[in-house]
């Protein structure tokens, strides 16, 4: 058996997995992602720590001597800074986090072959302005540092008592280059970072370090376990739902949504509106649409409007399509594809005396089906043709839901049968560590849901919405910044 676990933004999943695929047993712990102020995001790492020993111990159980390996996944873009012995010196500061918005000039003024070799739009949240940033605001921090790491690689620091990263999770820091397949170096000394703090690169699937003895204790699992170094959380996910040739278009929902795509060259987008990052397999790259907010805005709406999720399911789908005229901007945390804009805020507009919390739930699911239209439509306008959509990620099993998303979209979309597939991956990576998978498409494939959710005819009142929808951003551009998220 191989463990796969996945250090998301709200909670640590954990996936017992056996050889031929089967999936023995499944646990998750939640932990909060704290707001100090206006536009931060963080969690302290410790909190991490605690939801992954009870998420393992939960699924391991009568199991422990069966497991072979233990793969990783997480959380991309934030950046941990802790001490030579692994201890976090400040909160972790998370990919949804906008206060680097004040340093983000320094990336738009490096030199254009600089710029190229980053491969990607400059935004906030990524490792890289959140680390100039602490130069700026937190100088001894910044100095006391002695590894800047990803969340996951912080976590297999804790496993093993060894630092390193991989190519999926590096690539997604603004501090790497992509079409080399390296850290930028130049970057680095042009924007006056430090490099002695970057973690040394292995592949994916090599084995990182060896379950500790005080790790082993508070996880209940057996000393010297290999880990494998693992992959970040969009790029476990493709290898743990299938996504492994070009071609193939995923959708997954989570606390953001990622519309991704593989690439066996490394295109960049000419329009700069989609990202391009390393895929957990060597020699291939992914175009990603990244909206930040689609489980994070419904679950904010959830708990503001005091409603289960059971309820949200039962009440919002008794609304019409469009809603009576009220419309949601998720943009609770700004946004990247396609505005890549820290600064717009969320809002319902159009509110009357006759529209109820029904109303509002159902607007916000909306809200966020339109956000990630958008993020299709950015991804199709590199020139990659979508003709029917893979869904993962747990965010997407209500039928009604799924509904709702191929009515915006206007794609089929096939389900995978399983929610936690960034954790399936991570397992995956476990298997191919020790050599149990000599290959990824080795590794035991998911089914797909032969019969996929198609789009209902054309809907009138969707498409009115939806236009309603996307002339709100530039009309509402002069409450940009109310709240100073930067």
């Amino acid at each position: 058996m191989f463990l796969g676990i996945d250090l998301g933004t709200g909670s640590a999943k954990a996936l017992l997995f056996a050889i031929d695929g089967t999936v023995i047993a499944e646990a998750s712990s939640a932990y909060p992602v704290q707001a100090p102020k206006p536009g931060w995001a963080e969690t302290a790492p410790a909190d991490w720590w605690t939801a992954v020993a009870s998420a393992v111990r939960a699924v391991v159980a009568a199991h422990a001597e069966q497991i072979q390996a233990i793969g990783l996944s997480g959380q991309m873009h934030g950046v941990v800074l802790a001490n030579h012995k692994g201890e976090p010196l400040r909160p972790a500061i998370l990919w949804a986090d906008t206060r680097s918005s004040t340093v983000l000039d320094a990336y738009h003024t490096l030199p254009a072959n600089l710029r190229s070799c980053l491969a990607n739009p400059f935004t906030v949240g990524m490792a890289g302005p959140s680390l100039l940033w602490v130069q700026q605001q937190e100088p001894d921090v910044y100095a006391e540092s002695r590894w800047a790491l990803q969340p996951k690689d912080w976590l297999r620091l804790q496993l093993t008592g060894e630092v390193a990263t991989e190519p999926s999770d590096a690539s997604g820091t603004l501090l790497y280059d992509v079409l080399s397949d390296d850290w930028a170096w130049d970057v680095l000394e042009t924007l006056g970072l430090r490099s002695d703090w970057l973690p040394t690169l292995i592949p994916s699937d090599e084995i990182a370090g060896y379950l500790t003895a005080e790790a082993s204790e508070q996880l209940g699992l057996a000393k010297g376990l290999p880990i494998v170094a693992g992959a970040a959380d969009t790029a476990a996910a493709a290898l743990g739902s299938g996504l492994l040739q070009p071609g193939l278009v995923q959708l997954t929902v989570g606390s953001g949504a990622q519309i991704a795509t593989p690439r066996s060259q490394p295109e960049v987008d000419p329009f700069g509106r989609t990202h391009l990052y390393r895929t957990a397999i060597p020699e291939q790259w992914y175009t990603l649409a990244a909206i930040q907010n689609a489980g994070l805005a419904l679950e904010w709406v959830r708990n503001i409007l005091g409603m289960s999720w059971q309820q949200v399911y039962a009440e919002a789908f008794t609304i019409a399509p469009g809603c009576e005229g009220l419309t949601f901007l998720p943009y609770l945390t700004g946004e990247r594809t396609p505005y890549l804009d820290p600064k717009p805020l969320g809002t319902w507009v159009g509110m009357g005396l006759h529209h109820t919390r029904s109303h509002l739930m159902r607007a916000a699911l909306e809200g966020v089906a339109f956000s990630l239209k958008q993020g299709l439509e950015a991804l199709t306008a590199t020139g990659v043709r979508v003709t029917e959509l893979r869904l993962a990620g747990g965010g997407t099993l209500e039928p009604n839901w799924r509904q709702l998303l191929a009515d915006v979209l206007q794609v089929p979309l096939s389900s995978l049968t399983l929610s936690a597939a960034s954790a399936r991956g991570a397992a995956i990576l476990a298997g191919m560590g020790i050599g149990t998978y000599a290959t990824a498409s080795a590794a035991p494939q998911l089914p797909i849901n032969p019969i996929p959710t198609l789009p209902a005819p054309f809907n009138p009142e969707l498409e009115t919405a939806w236009e309603r929808y996307q002339s709100l951003y530039p009309s509402l551009q002069q409450w940009k910044g109310v709240g100073d998220r930067g």
